[in-house]
């Protein structure tokens, strides 16, 4: 008779999560991993080809997370605004998964750049606003109000600056505009995918 799994997929994911989250992808590792679930490594490499494997698959499930309850919620009826108050709003709520993903060497790496780049042209091309924009406009775009966004990010959760979401939405709304105003895009090279 074939013993029963006690342990589920589900709860690898769900503990290797909470690896990347406190301690980063640097720790994602089989034993530590299995050490949050009190087990030993066989479960993971029954439900798993491999640690890619399941890198893999939790990054899926945090995009899917990301797109469906942090990026997308509407605060201010901006679609830029709504955005950069979202992704602010999880670098300092979640910031050992922020740090993690969009900061670490071994993150999401060029998957996360193409899943944020894509999440912000599909939201903002919806906005009339913007829907005429080239893909060279919405290339820039996307890096000008990403690089204020993340040091925003950055220095909010460093505790460092403490601005309101009123003077947050200001600047992003101002720095949408400029970027949208340049007669020459913004072109400053980052990984491409």
């Amino acid at each position: 008779m074939a013993r029963k799994k006690t342990i589920t997929r589900d709860q690898i994911l769900k503990a290797a999560y909470e690896v990347v989250a406190t301690e980063g992808f640097t720790r994602f590792t089989a034993r530590n991993i299995a050490a949050k679930m009190k087990c030993s490594t066989q479960p993971i490499y029954l439900e798993f080809k491999n640690m890619d494997d399941l890198k893999n698959a939790l990054i899926n499930q945090i995009y899917d997370y990301l797109a469906t309850e942090v990026f997308l919620v509407e605060r201010r009826g901006d679609v830029i605004v709504d955005l950069t108050l979202n992704y602010i709003g999880f670098a300092n709520k979640e910031k050992g998964l922020y740090r993690a993903l969009y900061l670490e060497e071994y993150g999401g790496g060029d998957s996360m750049q193409k899943f944020s780049f894509d999440l912000f042209v599909k939201t903002v091309k919806k906005d009339p606003k913007y829907q005429d924009l080239t893909e060279v406009e919405l290339k820039s775009l996307h890096t000008g109000v990403w690089i204020v966004a993340t040091g925003l990010a950055a220095l909010m959760s460093s505790g460092i600056l403490h601005p309101t979401e009123d003077q947050i939405a200001k600047l992003m709304t101002e720095t949408a505009e400029n970027i949208i105003r340049r007669e020459t895009p913004i072109d400053i090279s980052y990984k491409t995918f």
